[in-house]
């Protein structure tokens, strides 16, 4: 008979803490989502012949004070030109130390994109541009750019964890110019119907 009252009390305590592990779990801030390195294409799909420009993002970081990354690229599809300094890390007021990485177009790399602050500053905080790159596109179909070799550091040097989203890029043939030539057209009977309307 005694061990009825044990097992309801030991129920009732599991219980109650239960609800309060839940209540605090609902009561406790969220925790922060990891900084997000990502693309973004001035023009995607791109054109065959075109030249593009990626933007290199970060986003949501906290006191970054250098990184270093690999992009990797389809060769047939994309020629990388060249890489300049994003104005994130120069955004905070220090001086910055950067190097557009060695670009590989025969494999699709460019290898160790780098930049840092200099000097005993504080790490930037906030999202903004980190690189831009430059390709011609070379022909019709669609590259993945992936990041690899990411390396985030903040002030004290510790690493800060990142989360990478690759893009696919699609590549298109340049339209036929009777294409051209009914988009104009349309514009001459679009401007000639206004002109009558008026």
């Amino acid at each position: 008979m005694t061990s009825r009252p044990t097992l309801k009390k030991s129920f009732y305590s599991a219980l109650l803490l239960g609800v309060f592990g839940v209540l605090g779990a609902l009561s406790a801030p969220a925790l922060a989502a990891d900084p997000t390195l990502s693309i973004v294409a001035s023009a995607n799909p791109a054109v065959q012949g075109s030249v593009i420009d990626l933007n290199v993002l970060i986003s949501d970081v906290s006191d970054l004070f250098a990184y270093q990354f690999t992009l990797s690229f389809n060769a047939a599809v994309l020629q990388a030109t060249g890489v300049t300094e994003g104005g994130f890390l120069a955004s905070g007021g220090g001086s910055t130390f950067a190097d557009g990485g060695s670009i590989n177009n025969s494999l699709g790399s460019i290898d160790l994109v780098f930049n840092t602050l200099q000097g005993a500053v504080p790490g930037v905080s906030g999202s903004g541009s980190l690189a831009h790159i430059s390709f011609n596109v070379l022909s019709v179909g669609s590259s993945v750019l992936n990041f690899s070799d990411a390396i985030f550091l903040n002030s004290n040097l510790g690493d800060v964890t990142v989360t990478t989203q690759p893009l696919t890029l699609q590549t298109v043939a340049v339209p036929e110019p009777s294409t051209y030539l009914l988009f104009g057209a349309g514009l001459a009977g679009l401007a000639a119907l206004r002109r009558r309307a008026a």
